[in-house]
């Protein structure tokens, strides 16, 4: 085994330790506290009133933290790819943001209820996505072209989502906007079964078009010399994307940088080429993971998940930014 594949199994096994390690914390950590061998007891048996504790009160909360960090952290490695770019997340160009204003779309002026919220939040964002794709075309989608005009969108959207928000009674604004923080709070099995079910077909999705993404990273020339379909593909690929985001923003709310920081934390853990998709989904889970414990433990008061994930992504950026001047 050579070095390099050695350091990516090490990466891969250290990265799933880290996630179960952190679950289970997780699950033990509360206002009832519980040991190890409690937390174990009660998932494979589910008796008394730690199964209770366990399985139906954190077990939604730590699942959905695995779940959506993975598919945040997905759906950045998709448009940081097709960008060229890591600047290009959801977060950047627009799409996260059409996701949240599909959500107050529906709740606000639809009077839809939180299980119908995982529809307006994907037609927000695939609406979105479409239209950023169909502004940024000229013969063509280029990466720098896709993040300005992404931009923009992002502008537009942000001042209607508050059009929208002023517009709507108060307590239901309220209630919006600290959904818009970003929070697994309110998460429950109900609310959550619906999202992992879209997330588990834009996961099947990426699957599928994986080899289409690494041939469009060496470049147009040679993945149409490989006989991919360009626009097609990349159409595609943005679609899947955007169902990854989507799904996740419509049970917790925009939970933002971790599509910005996780691919490329992946890709420096890896020292590859290229985005390390399956190294990317755990980077996202082990991100998310320990935000919301350190938003539950770490702070004097309890704070939204999404509170800390801008702080960590904001370092982050002014990081990434600070080192490619230097």
């Amino acid at each position: 085994m050579n070095a390099r594949r050695a350091r990516g199994v090490g990466v891969l096994v250290g990265l799933v330790v880290v996630v179960v390690l952190l679950g289970l914390a997780a699950l033990s950590l509360g206002d009832y506290p519980l040991s190890l061998p409690q937390v174990v007891r009660a998932l494979v048996t589910g008796d008394g009133f730690a199964g209770t504790i366990v399985r139906d009160w954190r077990a939604p909360r730590v699942v959905a933290a695995i779940c959506f960090g993975a598919a945040l952290a997905l759906s950045g490695a998709v448009f940081q790819s097709l960008t060229d770019n890591p600047l290009g997340s959801p977060d950047v160009i627009g799409f996260t943001t059409g996701s949240y204003t599909g959500v107050i779309v529906a709740v606000a002026v639809l009077g839809a209820g939180t299980g119908e919220t995982t529809v307006g939040a994907l037609a927000g964002g695939v609406v979105t996505a479409l239209g950023v794709y169909l502004l940024a075309y000229r013969r063509g989608i280029q990466g720098h072209r896709l993040i300005i005009v992404g931009v923009g969108v992002t502008a537009m959207l942000t001042a209607f989502n508050s059009w929208l928000l002023l517009r709507t009674r108060t307590e239901l604004a309220m209630t919006i906007s600290i959904w818009g923080a970003g929070s697994l709070d309110l998460i429950e099995w109900s609310t959550l079964v619906p999202a992992l079910a879209v997330l588990l077909a834009g996961t099947a999705g990426l699957a599928v078009l994986t080899p289409h993404l690494r041939q469009l990273e060496l470049g147009d020339d040679a993945a149409a010399a490989h006989g991919v379909r360009l626009e097609a593909s990349r159409l595609a690929l943005i679609v899947v994307g955007m169902i990854l985001i989507a799904a996740a923003t419509a049970v917790s709310g925009p939970i933002g940088f971790v599509s910005l920081a996780c691919p490329q934390i992946a890709r420096r853990l890896r020292a590859g080429a290229g985005l390390p998709l399956v190294d990317t989904a755990l980077v996202g889970s082990v991100v998310l993971l320990t935000a919301d414990l350190v938003a539950q433990y770490a702070l004097p008061v309890v704070v939204p998940a999404g509170v800390i994930t801008i702080v960590f992504g904001g370092g982050y950026l002014l990081w990434m930014l600070i080192a490619r001047n230097t």
